[in-house]
């Protein structure tokens, strides 16, 4: 299963955004806590249009992350209802667009709307695409008993079990080898 290349783009970089809360990131501070950081966050991850770089929109966009981790976790009816009410209240017209080198995708908000209203509608589109084809359980919780960071799981066989925030799967391996190496030991 294989999204298209801009839903795939939306849910990598949502995951990037939510990651940012002190409980998810590397860090364990909240890597959002500036307009730079929210600029620089922007600018990494190619996002285009409107960017007031003022406080009060990075206010809107660290009060976004908790509403798109809840969408991350819901069940498919839930988050059909979630994603109606987020395309009901931006009054969402859907539009093929293509810009910055990319190919034709879909938009649902002019490029002028606010960066958060944005954000928004294009997290509820990609979620269109993962609620139709039911692929709501690639979007996962990071299996690490001390990490609360979510990624898109893109393998081929549904197989990724960690984050890459905090490099929680090479962590827990060399956790797992230890513990056998420790086993193993006392039963020899």
């Amino acid at each position: 299963m294989q999204f298209t290349y801009d839903t795939e783009e939306v849910l990598r970089v949502t995951a990037v955004l939510v990651n940012t809360t002190a409980d998810s990131s590397r860090s364990r501070t909240d890597e959002l806590a500036t307009v730079q950081e929210l600029q620089a966050l922007l600018d990494e991850n190619g996002y285009t249009g409107r960017r007031d770089r003022d406080s009060a929109e990075l206010e809107e966009m660290r009060s976004l992350r908790p509403e798109l981790r809840q969408l991350w976790s819901e069940g498919r009816d839930e988050a059909v209802q979630h994603v109606n009410r987020i395309l009901r209240e931006a009054s969402a017209l859907p539009q093929l667009v293509r810009h910055g080198g990319g190919d034709w995708h879909l938009h649902a908000t002019d490029s002028e709307a606010p960066l958060v209203t944005r954000m928004r509608v294009e997290v509820a589109m990609a979620f269109i695409d993962v609620i139709r084809l039911d692929e709501l359980d690639r979007l996962q919780l990071c299996g690490a008993d001390d990490c609360n960071a979510v990624f898109v799981d893109l393998s081929r066989n549904r197989s990724k079990r960690y984050c890459d925030v905090g490099n929680c799967g090479n962590r827990m391996n060399v956790n797992a080898y230890r513990a056998r190496s420790a086993a193993a030991g006392k039963d020899g």
